[in-house]
């Protein structure tokens, strides 16, 4: 999985810069977005091979940028993960309808995204969708 490309968009300076740190010690390069206008941008710029996505963010929330992201052709298969502190069903449902691939809970199991990502980049074809992390 060394030198992927994930993309984390998180308005909260502190758990972006968490998630970006293990991250960068699992040898992933990490783009970083603040708001979902500039997580589209980034995405259609750098083309990351995975995106984990907050869903309540800025200028544009993460289902509607998940949505926007998947639109743009070079980008209908990247994996996107939301990552999300709301922990119900409904949450998780929208977040699928909106095209993610996954779903995982804040604070974030980093052993559980861990699983997540590697499932979802070493997948030759979209995997299931479902629940994951506390």
């Amino acid at each position: 999985m060394q030198g992927k490309t994930i993309l984390v968009v998180e308005d909260f300076d502190d758990i972006r810069d968490l998630i970006s740190v293990w991250l960068r010690g699992q040898g992933f390069r990490v783009l970083e977005a603040a708001d979902g206008e500039e997580a589209v941008e980034s995405a259609r710029r750098e083309c990351p091979d995975l995106i984990i996505m907050d869903l309540s963010l800025p200028v544009l929330d993460g289902l509607t940028a998940t949505q926007h992201i998947l639109e743009i052709e070079e980008l209908c298969h990247v994996p996107i993960i939301a990552c999300s502190a709301h922990g119900a069903r409904e949450w998780c449902d929208r977040a699928l309808l909106a095209g993610c691939a996954e779903y995982v809970t804040k604070p974030v199991d980093f052993d559980a995204l861990g699983i997540v990502i590697h499932r979802h980049l070493s997948a030759p074809t979209s995997p299931a969708r479902g629940l994951s992390g506390s």
